[in-house]
C-alpha cells in the first residue's frame, strides 16, 4: 500500500486500542491518507493519519500550528450546537505531546478522527448539494471572523496571487525545462488572451479574512442521511487571504459535471442551476460581505478558474513537480478542462451577473 509503514505510525498517537488495520483514503492530489482502524473494546474506531507532503508544505509546523488553532476555535464556538463533534476536524495528538509525529525519516504525520455517517464527492451530484457545501464554507469563514490574534502562518505564500502565478507560468515558458511548450501551444495562448483578469481581486482593495484557500466540492463532508454539509476538511491551505479566493474555486468545483481531468471537453460546462445553488447557500451564511466583495462574486469563479488552469499549465511545463500525475498529459489535461470551463463561464457571465442583482442583499 505505501513505502511507508502506516501502521507502527498510526501507534505514536494517543489512541487506545489495538491497531486493526489500514487502507488508502480519498482522491487527493498533495499529501498521502490513510483510514486506519482501532479495535476498543471490541468494536472498531476509525481514524484519518496523513502524511503531510513537506516538499509542497515547507513547514509543517506552521501548517499544523494554523490546524490547531483553528480548529480549537471552531469546537468553541460550536461547542453548544447537537451534534458538534462532526461539525469540526478533531486532531489526535501525537504521544509526545504535540498534534503532529515525525517518524524517523523525517516525514510529517498527523491523525483526526474519522466523522462517521458522512462522505465527501468528488463530483456534485445535486442542486442541493452545492447549495449545501457553499453555505458550509461561508459558514467557515464566518466562524473565523473574529480568530483572535496573532495572524495565521502563510503555509504556501501568495497562494491565490494570481498575478504571480501568471510570472511563474511565464518563467516555465521561458526556460521550458521539459520541452513541453510546444506540446501546449494552444493553452499558453489562452493564458495570454487572459492576461490582464489576472490583477482585478488583487488590486480591488478587499479587506483580508481567514479562508480555507482550496475549497473544492470533495473538501466539505455531507451527512449521509440529511444532505447536510457538517464540516470542511483539508486545512493545510487555512490561512489569510480573501474571501471571493474560496468562493470562486467552489464555482471552479463544483458547477461542471466533468472530472477534473477529463478528456472529453464537451462534458466541461458551467451548469447555470449549479452556480445559482453556490450564490444562495454562501450568501445564506457569508453574511459578513462588504459590498465590493458581493459585487465581486461572479467574477472571482472567472478568475480562480483561470488561476488554476494557469497552475496545472505551470507545473505541466515544470515536469510535474507539484501535482501527483498518473500519465505524462495530466496536468496539461486538468489545464484544459479549466480552460474550456472559464470559457463557458465567460458565455454565461452575464446571466451570472443579473441572478446576483435579482438576489435580495441587504448591505
Amino acid at each position: 500500500m505505501s513505502k511507508h509503514n502506516v501502521g507502527a505510525v498510526a501507534c505514536h498517537f494517543d489512541i487506545d486500542g489495538e491497531f486493526a488495520g489500514a487502507a488508502a483514503h480519498g482522491s487527493g492530489h498533495i499529501n498521502d491518507s490513510y483510514c486506519i482502524t482501532f479495535r476498543q473494546a471490541s468494536m472498531p474506531v476509525r481514524y484519518i493519519l496523513q502524511r503531510i507532503n513537506h516538499n509542497i508544505f515547507k513547514n509543517p509546523i506552521a501548517v499544523m500550528e494554523n490546524i490547531q488553532r483553528v480548529t480549537s476555535h471552531l469546537a468553541t464556538k460550536v461547542s453548544g450546537e447537537p451534534d458538534r463533534s462532526r461539525l469540526v476536524l478533531t486532531l489526535i495528538p501525537a504521544r509526545e505531546g504535540q498534534a503532529w509525529h515525525v517518524d524517523e525519516d523525517g516525514n510529517y504525520w498527523r491523525m483526526y478522527r474519522l466523522i462517521e455517517n458522512a462522505r465527501s464527492y468528488d463530483a456534485v451530484e445535486s442542486t442541493g448539494q452545492a447549495f449545501q457545501a457553499a453555505k458550509a464554507f461561508g459558514r467557515f469563514q464566518k466562524l473565523l471572523v473574529d480568530l483572535p490574534a496573532p495572524r495565521l502562518h502563510d503555509t504556501i505564500k501568495d497562494f491565490h496571487h494570481t498575478p504571480k502565478r501568471f510570472i511563474a507560468l511565464e518563467q516555465a515558458i521561458a526556460r521550458d525545462v521539459t520541452g513541453r511548450a510546444i506540446l501546449a501551444k494552444r493553452e499558453i495562448e489562452v493564458a495570454f488572451t487572459h492576461q490582464s483578469i489576472s490583477s482585478v481581486l488583487a488590486d480591488a482593495n478587499l479587506p483580508e479574512c481567514i479562508t480555507h484557500n482550496d475549497t473544492k466540492f470533495n473538501n466539505v463532508m455531507l451527512d449521509d442521511r440529511t444532505g447536510e454539509g457538517l464540516c470542511v476538511i483539508d486545512l493545510d491551505t487555512v490561512m489569510p487571504g480573501l474571501a471571493l479566493h474560496d468562493f470562486g474555486d467552489i464555482v471552479r468545483t463544483a458547477t461542471s459535471p466533468a472530472k477534473e481531468d477529463e478528456l472529453d471537453l464537451s462534458k466541461v460546462t458551467m451548469q447555470f442551476s449549479m452556480f445559482e445553488a453556490l450564490v444562495r447557500g454562501y450568501l445564506t451564511s457569508a453574511d459578513f460581505l462588504t459590498k465590493a466583495e458581493k459585487q465581486h462574486l461572479v467574477f472571482s469563479g472567472k478568475l480562480i478558474t483561470f488561476e488554476q488552469g494557469v497552475r496545472f499549465l505551470t507545473d505541466y511545463l515544470q515536469g510535474d513537480a507539484y501535482y501527483k500525475v498518473s500519465r505524462n498529459e495530466h496536468n496539461l489535461d486538468r489545464c484544459r478542462t479549466q480552460f474550456k470551463l472559464l470559457e463557458s463561464i465567460e458565455q454565461q457571465e452575464e446571466r451570472m451577473d443579473r441572478l446576483l442583482e435579482s438576489i435580495e442583499q441587504p448591505y
